[in-house]
């Protein structure tokens, strides 16, 4: 059986929608996105939305809002993808890593004010595998400390915790729409606010500092537009939005079915010694489900790895801890042990298939592989 690490939930509505931008005049931001956003912005409780190209042009320009710069500190997860912390690096600022709960993954609130020094000036958490940090925690030491807190929520646009959504809490919120997410345009992101100053100015940090975008200089009578800063080339564009109208509309249609995956897989992996996985907090917290990562021992991940592979089954790593990758090493002189339960995860993790268009048969199927390849092995201890 060949079992893809992924498929997307495009559909022929979509492909439709697409096809009447490509037919039309406007390709680039226009009335799609703006309905985009709004949609978005709506899904969220949030007052605004911007579509940008990717979760990265996000985070950047969110931070830039913010007026972070060299000589800030921003705190963050050695757990998630190089992009959250490339992020902060690009603004010239310094992440300040701490550790991460060792059940979830996540960043530990009970860790962040040691960390804060008179340089930081922002808590960026990461909303790992789709389950909301502790966000109220968060909230409460942010504002203590007088700090902005940006959410990374590329894995969370669905989630739910203590009857809190990502960007209701955080100063703002930002989103992934890439070839593997939940909703998907190939390439895509977004940030939602509260904040109309921030959300004028990341839309303007998006179409290099101008101060009228394409739409309002050509669709209506002309204006004559200024570069009121110096930007960046990170707006979404209206096949990108098309794209994503139709699949925001089914979004919890298709988290539902990847719920039910992951109890079943829950369910049998208690059972099967060798192998662990992230908890959901208990109480009102509603995943997201973007991901399914297991743990086990790290002398035997790669055999695991390539024991799923060879039997057809699509394989990722979610992640490796940031601060033991080279540059990182180089740059700032980061070693192991510094954040173990993070290093734990890392050399422990395996990310197996989860998205609505894996069919019972299959999931059964990556279910008795993983039974196979673990077979015999130690218990991990989480």
């Amino acid at each position: 059986m060949k079992i893809e690490f992924y498929r997307h939930n495009i559909n022929d509505d979509d492909i439709s929608r697409v096809n009447q931008v490509l037919r039309s005049i406007f390709l680039t931001t226009g009335d799609q996105v703006k309905e985009f956003e709004q949609q978005l912005a709506c899904y969220l409780g949030c007052k605004y939305a911007v579509g940008l190209t990717s979760c990265t042009a996000a985070l950047h320009l969110a931070l830039l809002a913010c007026n972070i710069g060299p000589g800030d500190e921003v705190i963050t997860t050695p757990m998630t993808f190089i992009a959250t912390v490339n992020a902060i690096i690009h603004t010239g600022a310094t992440p300040v890593f701490v550790d991460v709960e060792p059940d979830t993954g996540n960043l530990d609130a009970s860790l962040i004010e040691k960390a804060i020094t008179s340089h930081t000036r922002a808590i960026l958490p990461v909303h790992l595998y789709g389950q909301l940090c502790d966000m109220r925690s968060i909230r409460e030491i942010a504002d203590n400390h007088g700090l902005y807190v940006i959410e990374d929520a590329a894995h969370c646009l669905e989630g739910e915790r203590d009857g809190i959504r990502p960007g209701q809490l955080g100063d703002v919120a930002c989103f992934s729409f890439y070839a593997t997410k939940n909703i998907t345009s190939g390439e895509g992101g977004a940030i939602v606010t509260n904040n109309q100053e921030i959300a004028a100015k990341i839309r303007r940090l998006s179409l290099h500092g101008m101060s009228k975008g394409a739409a309002d200089r050509y669709v209506k009578k002309y204006e004559h537009w200024d570069m009121v800063e110096c930007g960046w080339k990170y707006n979404m564009d209206n096949i990108q939005a098309a794209l994503l109208i139709g699949q925001l509309d089914r979004i919890d249609q298709l988290r539902q079915r990847r719920e039910e995956i992951s109890h079943r897989y829950e369910e049998a992996f208690d059972n099967i010694p060798g192998i662990s996985y992230p908890r959901i907090k208990p109480g009102n917290n509603k995943s997201a489900r973007h991901l399914f990562t297991i743990w086990v021992e790290p002398d035997n991940r790669d055999n695991v790895l390539h024991g799923l592979q060879e039997r057809g089954i699509g394989v990722a790593i979610n992640f490796r801890a940031i601060h033991l990758l080279t540059y990182f090493v180089n740059e700032y002189k980061f070693e192991r042990n510094m954040f173990p339960c993070a290093e734990r995860i890392g050399d422990s993790t395996v990310t197996i298939p989860l998205y609505p268009k894996l069919m019972d048969e299959e999931v059964t199927y990556i279910i008795d592989a993983l039974r196979e390849v673990t077979r015999d092995e130690t218990v991990f201890i989480s």
